[in-house]
């Protein structure tokens, strides 16, 4: 048989033809072949002119279609394809627009799929708010389509075992019944404003996020850093950028009486389960570093990001809207 893009092509019927190949990112290779070396040959312009299809044996000219592909995370793609295409990086989904495309979309969609009466699955815009804000950590809106699911399952029963249930009100009074604890936390939640704890904003796939960092001080023989938390290399680094940091402007920071060779300084990023990497975070073990050691505490409604320097310069940062919606909420 021929392969799927002379077959494409075929059922197209046209020569410039527009293909979509979906979430790229997700090939592997495996004793059948590497997929991502056979796309090399279709997106490279300079080779796709004379693509060859193994099953028919003849050169193809693909240069005049136009290729979209799609990807979650462009990491795990080749670099080798990445070269061979432009890349745009799509914003996630803010917080309004996340509850616009569930009360327009979702919810509808929910109601239908297991044929419930709308006056069954009642939620008002504060508790969707309270759901995305504490039951998801996406930038997307698959995960909060799965909790509206699991919600609608939870009413279907309600209704079979009272089947004179008339109307259901989904409150932030029963959303914990219907969902069980909320994994993420708010403002509310915050720690303590306790010496040697500050609060870094980080970026990823998912979207902003806050991230909490802890520094303990304690004397020991040797001295030195110990880290903590599934910090990867980039991010063990930065903690020791901030230390010498720290440790070469002590005075400057009011750090006069304190022996860094007879105390080990313990830098801990909570979540231990979740790797962690990135420089972002070096203005942040910066400031809880000299929290610790002043016995000054940052307040817990701060948050801040960027990579630091030897000389103590806080660089640019990336991912600044999802930053700053972390922060917002």
């Amino acid at each position: 048989m021929p392969g799927k893009i002379v077959k494409g092509v075929a059922k197209a019927g046209v020569s410039n033809a527009v293909f979509l190949l979906d979430e790229i990112d997700k090939m592997a290779s495996d004793h059948k072949g590497d997929p991502a070396s056979a796309m090399l040959e279709v997106l490279d312009p300079e080779q796709n002119a004379q693509f060859q299809d193994h099953y028919l044996e003849q050169e193809y000219d693909l240069s005049k279609i136009i290729f979209i592909a799609t990807a979650n995370y462009f990491q795990n793609i080749p670099e080798a394809l990445i070269d061979r295409v432009e890349v745009i990086e799509l914003d996630p989904y803010t917080l309004n627009e996340k509850v616009q495309i569930a009360q327009k979309h979702l919810i509808p969609k929910v109601i239908n799929e297991v044929y419930l009466d709308e006056k069954l699955f009642n939620i008002s815009e504060e508790t969707l708010r309270f759901i995305i804000n504490r039951y998801t950590r996406e930038a997307g809106v698959r995960g909060l389509k799965r909790i509206l699911d699991k919600i609608a399952r939870k009413i279907v029963i309600k209704r079979v075992l009272e089947p004179d249930l008339k109307s259901f009100d989904i409150s932030l009074n029963n959303l914990e019944e219907l969902l069980g604890a909320a994994p993420y936390k708010t403002d509310e939640d915050k720690h303590d404003e306790i010496p040697g704890i500050a609060t870094g904003l980080a970026y990823s796939t998912h979207g902003g996020s806050d991230l909490e960092i802890e520094v303990n001080v304690f004397k020991s023989e040797k001295g030195g850093i110990q880290l903590t938390g599934s910090l990867k290399d980039v991010m063990k680094e930065s903690a020791q950028i901030a230390l010498t940091y720290v440790r070469s402007n002590a005075k400057y920071f009011g750090i006069h009486s304190f022996d860094f060779d007879k105390h080990t300084i313990h830098i801990h990023v909570p979540e231990g389960a979740t790797p962690k990497d990135g420089p972002s975070a070096g203005v942040t073990f910066t400031t809880a570093i000299i929290s610790a050691l002043t016995r000054l505490p940052v307040p817990n409604n701060y948050a801040m990001t960027g990579e630091i320097t030897l000389q103590g310069k806080v660089l640019p940062i990336g991912g600044l809207k999802e930053k700053s919606f972390a922060a917002y909420w």
